[in-house]
């Protein structure tokens, strides 16, 4: 399945945590840590849920290669179902995308019960030294309301002006962008109206948007490690950005869902939620029509509404803040989708009914304990071994030109792993491969690596991978590198024939849109053989 439009539109090459597409590296809160809270865990049938659904939602997302990384149903509060696809873990934070803006109106709404502003204030306002030298009426006019609401005015959306802007201003950039329509009137959905939010906040609070929530948003739910993409200024993106665990994801539903309270305190005010979550304006999206479409239920304060009485957060690929107020249930996910739609049918197709009033006779035959403990991503497919690793193990080749600047690969095969290395104009760069497992590791590669953008990644930068691989056949081994606090992954294809050895990439971006991997092909050659002049 082709990725739809809508994928496009809510980041793709527009401001894409776990990319590397970064004006700047994440800013991380690193302080004294917190008593970290979990959610309270209870069986599905004591809190009135089918297990019999849960399994059949897992096995259908599955056969329908959805890609799920991570799943967590919460009812009544208490957490019924959890599972992550290895090797995602519990532990690990994941690129949120898009559901980065649900957390950038709270802080709003935070800000607005403090008094530092108002949803009706103008966004010129907070901006005099940026605005151009003559504001159109329509930009005069435009609140913050619009910002939130998608209703800028703007006839595109704005964020890839704003990454482009050569003064790397994007405040600036944003406030000179022609707004076309009447602010309010036009729904366009709109990267970069978010990140003025973002904006506005660290304007009137002093504070960059990820330390203005800690105290009051974070810290209360025990949400710990949160980082958040900048812009070049230091101004977080705000629409996009924010890495957290899964079970953060379903703490800020449970808020949302308890309108506000949080263990009896109040996070935000019962009325914020209320606006933030009901119909604002008429949204666009989606190829169905709107009684089979979630993206035409309307739009909210950086929030969807859904079919079914529901709402939600959700960012590209799949990553979803599922609230169902009717039926007292949260449902989170992580993954990496061309298909987001096809994960909220399975949602109201086997968790909906299974949801009843009153707890609900136990059926221990249902086997959803074990599925959800041994959920597995798949592996490369292949052997462990070959007649070839004997010729190659350890061997370096020189590969030629390429626009990668790869200068040396190797391949070292010892104790049930291989550990592949990469030389380029950035020195090297080591990923641990398990062979018939995942091993897992770090690695200072960009997210989606080998400078397929041009922002490099500093050596000192870390990224969580894990790394499998198999032959395929005698004389080609395959690899997949997962950069599990994202949503993406690498194929890297290894065809060895006599000294020389064939390179190959593709990035799970093509993978979901049927597309070719725009880098090359490398192609290398053994370095003894270079030097003998084979």
């Amino acid at each position: 399945m082709t990725l739809n439009r809508r994928i496009f539109l809510h980041q793709l090459g527009l401001g894409v945590a776990g990319l590397g597409l970064i004006g700047s590296l994440p800013t991380t809160l690193r302080a004294a840590p917190l008593r970290s809270f979990r959610l309270p865990r209870s069986l599905p049938e004591a809190q009135g849920v089918s297990s019999a659904g849960l399994l059949d939602f897992v096995n259908a997302v599955e056969a329908g290669k959805l890609n799920l990384h991570s799943l967590m149903v919460v009812r009544h509060g208490q957490v019924v179902a959890e599972g992550w696809w290895a090797p995602y873990a519990p532990d690990l934070k994941h690129t949120l995308y898009s559901l980065s803006k649900s957390f950038t109106s709270s802080a709003i709404g935070l800000a607005v019960a403090e008094k530092r502003l108002t949803v009706d204030d103008k966004v010129v306002s907070f901006f005099p030294n940026e605005v151009p030298a003559t504001v159109s009426a329509n930009l005069a006019a435009m609140r913050v309301k619009d910002l939130l609401t998608m209703a800028t005015g703007h006839d595109k959306d704005s964020t890839g002006s704003l990454r482009a802007d050569p003064d790397k201003n994007w405040v600036k950039a944003f406030l000179a962008q022609p707004v076309e329509h009447e602010p309010g009137t036009f729904f366009v959905y709109n990267s970069g109206a978010t990140y003025m939010l973002s904006a506005i906040i660290q304007k009137v609070t002093g504070q960059p948007l990820l330390a203005y929530l800690k105290p009051r948003l974070f810290d209360p739910l025990g949400i710990e490690g949160a980082d958040w993409e900048t812009d070049p200024k230091g101004i977080a993106t705000g629409g996009w950005g924010l890495r957290v665990r899964t079970e953060d994801i379903a703490k800020f539903g449970q808020l949302y869902l308890k309108k506000g309270l949080w263990n009896g305190k109040r996070i935000l005010p019962e009325a914020w939620i209320e606006d933030a979550t009901k119909f604002q304006i008429q949204s666009k999206g989606g190829s169905r029509p709107k009684e089979e479409n979630d993206w035409l239920q309307g739009y909210g304060y950086q929030f969807w509404r859904c079919r079914n009485g529901a709402y939600r957060g959700d960012g590209a690929y799949g990553q979803y803040c599922i609230v169902m107020p009717e039926k007292d249930t949260v449902i989170a996910i992580t993954s990496e989708t061309s298909d987001m739609q096809g994960i909220l049918d399975q949602v109201w197709k086997h968790i909906l009914p299974g949801i009843q009033p009153e707890a609900i006779a136990a059926k221990p035959a249902v086997p959803l304990k074990q599925k959800l403990a041994t959920l597995a991503l798949p592996l490369p497919t292949g052997q462990a071994t070959s007649p070839t690793v004997a010729r190659v193990t350890g061997k370096p080749y020189q590969m030629a030109d390429n626009s990668l600047n790869i200068k040396r690969v190797s391949l070292a095969f010892q104790n049930g792993s291989c550990v592949c290395t990469l030389h380029d104009d950035q020195g090297e760069h080591r990923v641990v491969c398990g062979l018939g497992n995942w091993k897992e590791g770090e690695s200072n590669l960009s997210t989606v690596p080998l400078k397929l953008v041009p922002t490099a990644v500093p050596k000192e930068t870390k990224t969580k991978l894990a790394g499998s691989g198999a032959w395929s056949d005698e004389n080609t081994f395959t690899m997949t590198w997962r950069f599990i606090e994202t949503a993406h992954y690498e194929n890297v294809t290894c065809r060895f024939s006599g000294d020389d050895l064939r390179l190959e990439f593709q990035k799970s971006l093509a993978v979901l849109s049927n597309t070719k991997d725009p880098r090359p092909v490398l192609e290398g050659k053994l370095m003894g053989a270079v030097s003998q002049g084979k």
